[in-house]
């Protein structure tokens, strides 16, 4: 069965290792038949949460009109939602930040969103798995809090520079990932 994937990119570096896993998942995915939208929040202009809950009051989802309100329809009508980033000082990228805690604005809004899978593919410099619980636990709490089924995670330590995914099998666990949907 085909389902409508969102792709939810955090690196700023185009040719990085994150990218690189991401456009691996993406075609595996496509492969599969499946539907994929993909948003770069690097190259987005999303701003923080206000927290001012006036969310979807208009026809918005964010009364701060900025890039997030692209994205909302999107995730609204996914059926997957995939978080792709590099771990950046031991936590979520400030590119994609943003745009995680917009997500606030479907619960307050009262917008029904469970029942969507989520995934999750992150990558750091560092050989210690722990360094990506900055990234994969929020993530996994947010997926729990929204309700969504968490189908999988490509976590890849020690990568840094550009190429170096591809001494790993990073991209292979990330076409895999897709599989998994």
């Amino acid at each position: 069965m085909s389902k409508r994937i969102v792709v939810i990119t955090g690196s700023p570096r185009k040719n990085g290792n994150s990218f690189a896993m991401t456009d691996a998942f993406i075609a595996a995915a496509e492969k599969k038949g499946h539907s994929v939208t993909r948003f770069d929040a690097a190259l987005k202009n999303v701003g923080g949460c206000h927290a001012c809950e006036t969310c979807f009051k208009s026809d918005k989802a964010c009364s701060f009109d900025d890039d997030f309100n692209t994205i909302a329809p999107s995730i609204l009508e996914a059926d997957v939602v995939v978080f792709t980033m590099p771990v950046y000082w031991y936590s979520i990228p400030a590119q994609i930040k943003g745009v995680i805690d917009k997500l606030y604005s479907f619960c307050v809004a009262g917008k029904e969103m469970a029942g969507k899978e989520c995934a999750l593919i992150t990558c750091c410099e560092e050989d210690d798995m722990s360094v990506m619980d900055g990234v994969r636990v929020p993530i996994e709490r947010s997926t729990a809090l929204m309700k969504w089924k968490m189908v999988g995670e490509v976590l890849m330590p020690g990568v840094l520079n550009i190429g170096d995914i591809d001494k790993t099998d990073g991209c292979k666990q990330a076409a895999e990932l897709a599989k998994k949907i």
